[in-house]
Formats: structure tokens, C-alpha cells, sequence
């Protein structure tokens, strides 16, 4: 027996009992493996590559079959730990066993085995070969053990994207102390300190909200509020000094403006007097193209800065005209910056701000006023809609239920009078029948007839009312309504004269649909049963062949007659 192969790594990348995968173009040759116990032949290369399954999620389990009889799990253990490190083997007593390795990795080398041909030493007998089948087997451990990884891949995903956001959240405001006597004397040295006021202000206002204030801490509170309004002056002095500002700068752009179109205005003077004739007719052609040109130039540009001046000018007249009418308190702090006028002009404001809060309120009560006037008006709108809908719909109902019956009694006033003419007409035929009877009698009396005679003539007279009535019957029949009915009544007859065996009405429609299309086979079954006399039907066929069937009959009563 052959001494068998040294372990190798299997994770070393090219090493172990599989080689690594060729390159696609390159055909797979597998070889002999020799072991210690057994000797693994390889497949046919003609034949297709063995069949395997889907590959579970995290599979690390294979299925074997095909063992030889008197493989032991030794053996097993021998051929596949060449694969890698192997953790449990459960061999059956049915020629198979299922493998389960440490590593995913470790699944596809032993898939390389499916197809080779395992003998066990140098035996022939049939219990000490077998050829191998290795596929992909579903183990609960595997699919555990890959949903934990899931898991922690998810998790770990969580945790990066936490911290990514909490890279990227701003900074959270600074925490603000607690109210205490000790804390309120510090702040309220912050705020008559106007670098630190605005971080002073806003610990002030969330003890407010907070609700901080009691009887106890009223008074100084009530320091604390009157130390921030101190700093009102502060700030309309520094608000007059920026805007004092902003007008220089905007008089001192003005300036410049008014300096610079003044400029433009020179520069259009130059270039229309280098347009006049004297001095036009000594320039070349390119020359006087290129004049043209800066011309038209300079005047765009000097028109756009004199628009941009009168504006200016506009809007200082307009702030003007507000100064003089309304007595801005701003100007006053100009000329007279003292506290009374600070104070004068933030009564003022309160003042103007509780106008509109009050302007406000009555606008939102009118327009809620209007409001409920305007629903309660649509309410009673469309439940007056509604009434008057459904009388309309009641109407018109009554209004067809009246057509209708007035149709209807006028058909049976013209039945009626049909009736009295058709009573009328018969009664005058008897009389007229009485009479020729009593005649015929008379003269059957007289010349001597026998009683033969006389029922002759009573069958004469039968059949005379009888074909009385028949011509009333046939006066009675509608007409054709319309040419277009005498045009099919005219086509169906060529139709149904050339197939003398007749036709079913899907057969005829089909034909007529070729003509019209908007024809239906019920008008031409109802066209046909009113026409007795020159179409009929007929039943063919026996049981479920029984076929209606239409024929022209015109001639036939033609001939009888």
C-alpha cells in the first residue's frame, strides 16, 4: 500500500489536496489520489460535472454518498481532512455520511471529490469500492451559526452608523445651572456686564420658564428684569450710532456715484463730439465703427448709474415725508439722546404692538363671524339643493310616467276604434248575408231546390266573411317602417334564394355585418318574424344538432296561388 500525502495548510492559498480553481478557459484535469487506505480514481472527463444543490446561507456541512461498504469513519476521516480541519463526521449504515467542517472555504474542496472513484486498498470486490457523491447538505448548527454572524454584522453596522452620526450631530447648548440665591447674585452681576449680558439673558429666561419665580425669589427676579431693561438704552444708542453710520456711508456713496456719473457724463460728451462732422470725416471706417460702439456703451452704463441715483434720491424722500408726518423717535435720540426719549419711543412700540395684537384679534373674531354666517348659509343652500334636486328628479319621473300612460291610452283608443270599424263592417256583412240567404231561399222555394243548394251557399257565405277578415287581418299587419328595412328584406331574400337549404340567423348576421356593421341579429330575427308569408323556419338536425334554420318561402305562395 502506498504511503499517503503530508498534511498542508488549506489555508494557504494554492495549497492542499485541491488545487485552486484553473482559469475558465483552461479545461479541469483531475488525477489519482493516493492515500494511505484507499486510492480516489478520477471521473470520466468526457462526462458532464456532477449535479449539486443550491448552497445554503453559511453551509460548512457536506453530504457524501456512495461509500464502499467497508469504508470505516477512519477512512472517511483520511481522504477528507486533507479539506480541512473537520469537526464532526455522522456516518449511516446506509453507504453515506455527513461531514462538517470548520470553515466555509473548507465545502468547496470537498465538492471537488463528487465524481471520483474510491477503492480501498487493492481489493476488486464490489463492497470495497464505491464511486463518491459529495453535495451540499442543510445543517440547523450551520444556519445558526450564520445568523448569529448576520447578527453581529448588523449590529456592528449599527454601531458605526451611530457613531458617524454622532460625529456629524451639532454641539448640544451648554447646560444651564440650577436656581440658587448664590447663583442669582453672579448672574445678575453678568447682566449689568454687557460682554457677558447676552449669556446672562438667557439663563434668566429658562429659570422664568422653568418656574423659578415665587414670593420668596420675586425681588430678586424683579432686580434681575430691571437690570435687563437697563440695557434697552444701551441698545438704542448703539442702534442710532449704526444707523448714523449707514447714512454717511450711503452719503458718501452717494457722493461717489454723483462723482462717477459726472464722469460718464464727459466721457458721452467726448464721444459725441468726436461724432460731429468736423472731426467724423477724418476717422477710417474702423475707427468710427469702434467710436460708435464705446459710444453706445458709455451711454447704457451712464443711464444704468443715474437710474441707481434717482432711486437713492427717491428713497430718501420718501424716508423724508415719513419723518415729517409720523415724528420718528430715532431722530430725536440724534439730536437728544437722553433716557426719556429711550423710554418715550419703547412706550411707543409697546403701544403700536398691543394696537396690532388688538387689530388682529378683530379681524380673526370677524372672519370667524363670517365664517360660521357662511356655513350655516351653506348648510341650508344645500339642503335646499338637496330639496329641490329631488323634487326635479320626482318630476321628471311623473312627467315620463305620464308620457307614458297617455301613449298608452292612445293605443288603445286606436284598437278601440279598429275594433268598432271591424264591429261595424261585419254587422253590415251579415246583413248583407241575411238578406242574399233569405233571397236564395226564396228562389230555392220557388224553383223547387233541394236542401244541397242551400248548404252550398251557407259555405259560400262562410267563406266569404272568413276572407273578409283575412283582408282585414293583413290591413291590420304593420308595413315596412323604413327604405332601409325593404333594402335588407331585399338582400336577405337574394341570400336566402341562393341557399336553398336555408341558413341560421349567426350565418345570415355575419353576412349582413359586412354591409352594416351596426346591424344586430335580433333586428334581423325580428325583421324576418314579421314577414311570415315570405320567410319561415325550420328545425334540422337531432338532439344536440338541432339547428333553426330561415328559408324564403315567397315563391311558394306565389305558386299556390
Amino acid at each position: 500500500m502506498m504511503t499517503g500525502i503530508t498534511p498542508i495548510n488549506p489555508m494557504i492559498p494554492g495549497m492542499g489536496l485541491v488545487p485552486p480553481p484553473p482559469p475558465t478557459d483552461v479545461p479541469v484535469v483531475k488525477e489519482i489520489i493516493h492515500c494511505k487506505s484507499c486510492t480516489l480514481f478520477p471521473p470520466n472527463p468526457n462526462l458532464p460535472p456532477p449535479s449539486t444543490r443550491e448552497r445554503p446561507p453559511g453551509c460548512k456541512t457536506v453530504f457524501v454518498g456512495g461509500l464502499p461498504e467497508n469504508a470505516t469513519e477512519e477512512i472517511i476521516q483520511e481522504v477528507f481532512e486533507q479539506c480541512g480541519d473537520i469537526t464532526a463526521i455522522r456516518k449511516s449504515k446506509k453507504n453515506f455520511c455527513h461531514i462538517r467542517f470548520a470553515e466555509e472555504f473548507m465545502v468547496d474542496k470537498a465538492i471537488y471529490l463528487s465524481g471520483y472513484r474510491m477503492r480501498l486498498g487493492s481489493s476488486t470486490d464490489k463492497k470495497d469500492s464505491g464511486r463518491l457523491h459529495v453535495d451540499f447538505a442543510q445543517a440547523r448548527d450551520d444556519f445558526y451559526e450564520w445568523e448569529c454572524k448576520q447578527r453581529m454584522l448588523a449590529r456592528e453596522e449599527r454601531h458605526r452608523r451611530k457613531m458617524e452620526e454622532d460625529r456629524l450631530r451639532p454641539p448640544s447648548p451648554p447646560a444651564i445651572m440650577h436656581y440658587s440665591e448664590h447663583e442669582a447674585a453672579l448672574l445678575a452681576e453678568k447682566l449689568k456686564d454687557d460682554s457677558k449680558f447676552s449669556e446672562a439673558i438667557t439663563v434668566l429666561l429658562t429659570w422664568i420658564e422653568r418656574g423659578e419665580v415665587n414670593r420668596r425669589s420675586a425681588n430678586q427676579f424683579y432686580s434681575m428684569v430691571q437690570s435687563a431693561n437697563s440695557h434697552v438704552r444701551r441698545l438704542m444708542n448703539e442702534k442710532a450710532a449704526h444707523e448714523q453710520e449707514m447714512e454717511q456711508a450711503k452719503e458718501s456713496f452717494k457722493n461717489a456715484l454723483t462723482g462717477i456719473l459726472t464722469q460718464f457724463e464727459q466721457i458721452v460728451a467726448v464721444f459725441n463730439a468726436s461724432t460731429r462732422q468736423k472731426a467724423w470725416d477724418h476717422f477710417s471706417k474702423a475707427q468710427r465703427k469702434n467710436i460708435d460702439i464705446w459710444r453706445k456703451h458709455s451711454e447704457e452704463l451712464r443711464n444704468a448709474h443715474s437710474e441707481q441715483l434717482m432711486g437713492i434720491r427717491r428713497e430718501e424722500e420718501m424716508e423724508m415725508s415719513d419723518d415729517d408726518s409720523g415724528d420718528n423717535p430715532t431722530k430725536k435720540l440724534r439730536v437728544d439722546d437722553s433716557a426719556l426719549a429711550a423710554q418715550a419711543y419703547a412706550l411707543k412700540e409697546e403701544n403700536d404692538s398691543l394696537r396690532w395684537q388688538l387689530d388682529a384679534y378683530r379681524n380673526e373674531v370677524e372672519l370667524l363671524k363670517q365664517e360660521k354666517g357662511q356655513l350655516f348659509r351653506t348648510e341650508e343652500s344645500l339642503t335646499k339643493d338637496q330639496q329641490l334636486q329631488f323634487l326635479q328628479q320626482t318630476m321628471q319621473g311623473m312627467q315620463q310616467q305620464l308620457l307614458s300612460i297617455q301613449e298608452e291610452l292612445n293605443n288603445k283608443k286606436s284598437e278601440l276604434e279598429q275594433a268598432k270599424e271591424e264591429q261595424t263592417h261585419t254587422q253590415a256583412m251579415l246583413k248583407v248575408l241575411q238578406e242574399q240567404l233569405k233571397s236564395a231561399k226564396e228562389l230555392a222555394e220557388i224553383n223547387g231546390h233541394d236542401e244541397s243548394q242551400a248548404n252550398e251557399i251557407n259555405v259560400l257565405t262562410v267563406a266569404l266573411v272568413n276572407q273578409d277578415r283575412e283582408k282585414n287581418s293583413e290591413k291590420r299587419s304593420p308595413g315596412l317602417k323604413s327604405e332601409k328595412e325593404a333594402l335588407l328584406i331585399g338582400i336577405i331574400s337574394t341570400f336566402l334564394h341562393v341557399h336553398p337549404f336555408g341558413a341560421n340567423i349567426e350565418y345570415l348576421w355575419s353576412y349582413m355585418q359586412q354591409l352594416d356593421s351596426r346591424i344586430s341579429a335580433n333586428e334581423i330575427e325580428m325583421l324576418l318574424m314579421r314577414l311570415p308569408r315570405m320567410f319561415k323556419q325550420e328545425f334540422t338536425g337531432v338532439g344536440a344538432t338541432l339547428e333553426k334554420r330561415w328559408k324564403f318561402c315567397a315563391f311558394e305562395g306565389i305558386k299556390t296561388i
